[in-house]
């Protein structure tokens, strides 16, 4: 990857765990390394009994890159690993249109209801629902 000193850290709040103290991401944008904070209790907390995946990140993570992206309404998103569908919520809720990828049959539908429920709950305050859509190859399954 080419030097970048946009990156973004993501700090779990636990020091000597099993698990790591926190996660990187490397973005191309020149700015500064900005932090999420966000404590493992508080992420098992916010993914409650629906967690869906085994690296499944909150969907906080997601609004906090998309903001630090600086994207505009419409702009598109693109995930190649949606897993538990994090990233597809938070594009709905910043109301940008998204193209999602996932091989796995159980994590795809596990995350299509996840994104149902969730829409049916917001859509009563949203002025337009915005159509998202989901990728996935039948002859993968």
């Amino acid at each position: 990857m080419p030097n970048s000193q946009g990156w973004i850290f993501w700090d779990k709040g636990q020091r000597n765990f099993s698990l790591a103290d926190g996660e990187l991401c490397w973005t191309s944008y020149k700015k500064s390394l900005r932090v999420f904070e966000m404590a493992r209790a508080k992420v098992k907390a916010s993914i409650g009994y629906e967690k869906i995946h085994p690296t499944q990140k909150p969907v906080k993570l997601y609004d906090f890159c998309l903001n630090f992206a600086k994207l505009e309404q419409g702009d598109l998103i693109l995930d190649t690993h949606l897993g538990s569908g994090s990233s597809r919520i938070a594009a709905y809720k910043g109301r940008y249109d998204f193209i999602g990828f996932e091989i796995d049959k159980d994590y795809y539908e596990a995350q299509e209801k996840r994104f149902q429920t969730f829409i049916s709950q917001t859509d009563l305050f949203m002025d337009k629902p915005i159509n998202k859509e989901i990728i996935i190859e039948d002859d993968l399954f």
